[in-house]
């Protein structure tokens, strides 16, 4: 590995924690969703659904099954059949920290009243960015 290509590889994670941030600060402003810190990953167990947001403007039904250890199961359903994989959700320094087999991200954790959502920021191997809006169905 080049040195460039490892300076490429440890900015990823700044990068999206950079957005992850400026989103949520967007959040914050427009609407009633407070974050919420998460201390285990068990309580994020169940179905989350919603939307994920390609780079240029796609977007996809998303479902993604946490279990109580944090590895996830998701299948993306596109307008051509659909897209699946699994990974695992953890806790570092009071973010969850998302590591797939297609990419790794952040996420936050935001609530409104009852409704709790998921915000996900995350690069995939291939460079593409997406973001994704998933909430709990019980």
């Amino acid at each position: 590995m080049t040195l460039s290509r490892a300076r490429s590889r440890s900015i990823v994670p700044r990068v999206t924690v950079v957005a992850l941030a400026a989103l949520l600060g967007g959040c914050a402003s427009i609407g009633p969703y407070k974050p919420i810190e998460v201390s285990d990953v068990k309580s994020l167990a169940g179905t989350w659904k919603g939307v994920i947001y390609w780079s240029g403007n796609e977007r996809d039904e998303l479902e993604m099954t946490i279990r109580e250890d944090g590895s996830y199961h998701f299948v993306a359903h596109e307008p051509v059949g659909s897209s699946e994989g699994n990974g695992k959700i953890t806790i570092s320094e009071g973010r969850l920290i998302i590591q797939g087999e297609k990419g790794a991200g952040v996420a936050a954790l935001l609530s409104s009243g009852d409704e709790r959502v998921m915000q996900i920021e995350a690069t995939l191997s291939d460079n593409r960015h997406l973001s994704a809006r998933l909430w709990f169905r019980p």
